[in-house]
């Protein structure tokens, strides 16, 4: 894990601060792992790092995001620097994210 994901795992996942939902961490999810992955909202948070900001890897990022949510997954990414600076506003994201599930 990178520091990033150790913080949001640490300070909200793990935490239960969302609801009390149970994540899970480097989940394989088809052919790929995802980040974090709540089974019971169907819910996977990435945290993309920079490997992820080359064109090719935008470009492998949307076709998984596309494959994830075609299987029923919801995908919610945040960059590093709002977990790190802005983790009351990842969590409030987090929870929103829940409600709307929940109501479907």
């Amino acid at each position: 894990m990178t520091k990033y994901e150790a913080c949001l795992w640490k300070f909200a996942l793990k935490a239960g601060q969302l609801k009390g939902y149970y994540f899970r961490r480097q989940r394989p999810v088809l052919n790929f792992i995802a980040d974090f992955m709540c089974k019971k909202l169907l819910l996977i948070i990435e945290l993309p790092g920079i490997s992820h900001q080359s064109e090719e890897g935008m470009s492998r990022d949307e076709n998984r995001i596309r494959a994830l949510r075609a299987t029923g997954f919801a995908v919610i990414r945040f960059t590093d620097s709002e977990v790190l600076l802005e983790m009351q506003n990842v969590i409030m994201a987090n929870k929103n994210t829940n409600d709307k599930i929940e109501k479907y």
